[in-house]
């Protein structure tokens, strides 16, 4: 290979340029040489003409359409057959064409006159917000005053409590600051990331959503770095489309910081909204945010949610948090706007900036942000490459559509985790329940829709090639594989992936996008020299937790793909015999889209299912029948059950291991105390060789009780007992093989 610049093709045609620095296609690190690098062509070579493949001819799903069953207007409205076909675009790669200049002066600046072009003004954005908010809540304003224990001129003091604290909340936005932070952003993402892709037609559904209709824009992506406050900001400005306000943690709000980041249009709010310093209920905050987003709702504008209010750090989703998204809805449900368009988005990185949480997987407590933390991570950014970027924004839908379908639906609501489990768990007699089920009625329709919301911008994140990579390694090759063969896995496993009809965030030969994949992981492998005669490299995941952890970090990037086969592989695995099952379907209300296909034929070829009448002629043909499934005995498919096992071994570890560690928990502890003990029970475990997910601890176990700020965590009653403890015990022991 030249020591030119490399490229790699795009589906839609763009090259992805990769500089000279970055040689990961033919150079990687030997174990016992510090600095310089070894290349194998031969290796390469062999495997290059054994795995000259696409796709297979299999097409890449297009993904983030809305629910069609729950929104059927929204789902028809911006979509049309061709924009599928539209293709993917990296934002960050601008040239003449992309202007309206053509010419060696439009080359040579290029990226100036596009952001030049961009369609940002001030009239786009809000006016006199902190006076309109002021006069909606005067009734507010004049409640708090009234309270006991107000002096007489309480009132005004109320009144410049409140200013001051828009004052600190409110964005800023300033257009000329927009463009001249989308010209750095341009430049400076083009240093460490090979692309930042976007998909042609979902942008078009969104900017006709923006134009066309009249009403605000509400947009939830997936938080799994900071990065994703500029990404979003800067693909809507790249498309014209008007800047979102964005809601940030005021943990961000940092001198100087705080100003750029109002300018670009964030917001801050407190990472517990409904408490003041001294720990009590805030009413005040709470009424300034909610008149605040009111305002901007009516005013029309966009607004940037964080639904699971922290960034991830196992890799995986976190629990979606209500804030925020349930003040839009009661700004809906009050009559104060007709409607809100929702557009969740997922968001894949190859390689977070961030480097990785090992530190608080550890237990260790978060560091708080600062300007030597913000000026040692844009260091550490211009250092190295991260890859590749890829941001999928799912159909826009109404809000009061959904809404109004799930009230028009008169189906049971579903049961909460402790109802279900506690008679299983216990025996105990949950008769007198029906207090909560009366409730939960009330506001099912809404939880519905955070767990929908969250699920949308998850299977919509495109898969990356180190998710792919790590989870070989941890999962089915721990103890090392040659290149050639991880090569072939990764092949197999794009395929499966594809087949579930999720999307992928990379494209090109196997072998260029793994050696790719094993270039940004290098820090948590190990490679050696192979005793064949080719001369390959084995690969092995380093054994030290942290590596580990980070490993298991973008293994997780996949986990939702496979977790439904995995719950059932677990079983199939531990039985391994012919067992009863009966198939219970409504497809169109377990389907969240007319493509997904019932979980049986997702394992078409592992399993193999029979009726239990084989009679054609039956004049009960359209009743239900009983199905046997059978385990497949082949080599090959109980690999993929042996893969599946120990997918889902982690997540029943750390239940396990949880559960066991509650015995140790008698009288009412701070929780931070608790979780730290946890972590360090759970680390030595994970020494003695388990790799272990760290998860929440179930609120139908513990239960939290604040006093001064301090959460302080017991047993619920019903598992002070000994002998509950010990059914929860053995109940999730049941799960796992030991």
């Amino acid at each position: 290979r030249k020591e030119t610049a490399e490229s790699m093709e795009l589906s839609d045609g763009l090259l992805l340029q990769v500089s000279n620095g970055e040689q990961w296609c033919n150079r990687w690190k030997h174990p016992n040489e510090d600095s310089d690098r070894s290349t194998s062509p031969s290796v390469l070579r062999n495997v290059a003409s054994t795995w000259k493949e696409g796709l297979l001819n299999r097409k890449r799903p297009f993904v983030g359409r809305c629910c069609h069953s729950c929104t059927p207007q929204s789902w028809e409205r911006l979509f049309n057959p061709s924009i599928p076909s539209l293709g993917l675009r990296n934002v960050i790669y601008i040239n003449e064409t992309h202007t309206r200049q053509r010419g060696w002066l439009a080359r040579r600046l290029s990226y100036v006159l596009f952001v030049v072009e961009r369609d940002v003004h001030k009239d786009m954005f809000t006016r006199n917000v902190v006076d309109n908010v002021l006069n909606n809540i005067a009734t507010d304003l004049d409640a708090a005053a009234s309270q006991p224990g107000q002096e007489h001129k309480a009132v005004s003091k109320v009144k410049q409590k409140a200013r001051a604290f828009l004052q600190e909340m409110v964005a800023n936005i300033s257009p000329a600051f927009i463009r001249l932070t989308g010209w750095v952003l341009l430049r400076l993402f083009n240093g460490f990331f090979w692309s930042i892709q976007i998909h042609k037609g979902q942008l078009e559904m969104v900017k006709k959503a923006a134009t066309e209709q009249n009403v605000p824009m509400v947009f939830l992506p997936v938080h799994k770095s900071h990065i994703d406050y500029l990404l979003i900001t800067l693909i809507l400005f790249c498309h014209n489309i008007k800047a979102p306000h964005i809601a940030a943690g005021n943990n961000l709000s940092i001198p100087i910081l705080s100003t750029l980041i109002r300018k670009l249009g964030g917001f801050f709010i407190r990472r517990r909204m409904e408490e003041s310093a001294d720990g009590k209920k805030d009413i005040l905050y709470r009424s300034l945010l909610h008149a605040y987003t009111e305002e901007l709702l009516r005013q029309q504008q966009f607004l940037e949610v964080f639904l699971e209010g922290t960034r991830s750090r196992s890799g995986k989703p976190s629990p979606a948090r209500a804030g925020m998204l349930s003040i839009v809805v009661d700004t809906m449900c009050t009559g104060a706007i007709g409607d809100v368009l929702v557009v969740p988005v997922g968001i894949s990185y190859d390689r977070i900036i961030e480097g990785n949480y090992n530190s608080e997987q550890l237990g260790k407590p978060k560091k708080n942000e600062s300007w030597w933390g913000i000026a040692c991570g844009v260091f550490r950014m211009l250092r190295k490459n991260y890859g590749c970027v890829r941001v999928d924004f799912n159909q826009p839908f109404s809000l009061k559509e959904y809404l109004d379908t799930q009230r028009s639906r008169h189906s049971p609501p579903p049961v909460s985790l402790e109802h279900a489990l506690m008679p299983t768990i216990i025996s105990a007699d949950t008769s007198a329940t029906s207090a909560f089920f009366v409730l939960f009625l009330l506001c099912v329709a809404y939880y519905t829709l955070l767990y929908l919301l969250l699920i949308a911008a998850n299977k919509s994140s495109a898969i990356m090639s180190t998710h792919i990579v790590a989870c070989l390694l941890l999962y089915r090759h721990r103890q090392g594989v040659v290149l050639s063969k991880l090569v072939e896995d990764f092949f197999n496993m794009k395929e499966e992936i594809l087949s579930r009809d999720f999307d992928l965030g990379f494209s090109g030969n196997s072998e260029d996008v793994v050696m790719r994949a094993l270039h940004l992981l290098g820090n948590c492998l190990n490679v050696t020299s192979s005793s064949n005669r080719n001369g390959e490299f084995t690969i092995a995941p380093s054994q030290t937790v942290p590596a580990l952890f980070e490993l298991n970090f973008y293994s997780n990037g996949l986990f939702h793909v496979f977790i439904s086969d995995a719950i059932i592989g677990k079983l199939c695995q531990q039985y391994y015999v012919l067992f009863w099952f009966i198939i219970v379907e409504d497809q169109e209300e377990l389907s969240p889209s007319p493509t997904d296909e019932p979980w049986p034929k997702k394992f078409a070829e592992p399993l193999s299912w029979r009726s239990d009448e084989e009679d054609e002629d039956s004049d009960f043909g359209e009743e239900q029948r009983d199905r046997y499934l059978k385990v497949s005995v082949s080599a090959e498919h109980q690999e993929f059950f042996v893969f599946l096992q120990r997918l889902l071994s982690p997540v029943l570890e750390a239940y396990s291991g949880a559960a066991i560690f509650v015995h140790s928990l008698s009288q009412p502890m701070v929780e931070s105390d608790y979780t730290q003990r946890l972590f360090r029970y759970l680390l030595t475990r994970t020494e003695r060789g388990v790799c272990y997910i760290a998860l929440g601890i179930e609120k139908i176990v513990l239960k939290e009780r604040r006093e001064n700020k301090v959460t302080t965590l017991e047993l619920s009653s019903t598992f002070l007992p000994q002998e509950n403890r010990n059914k929860l015990l053995q109940y999730i022991l049941g799960f796992t093989l030991l």
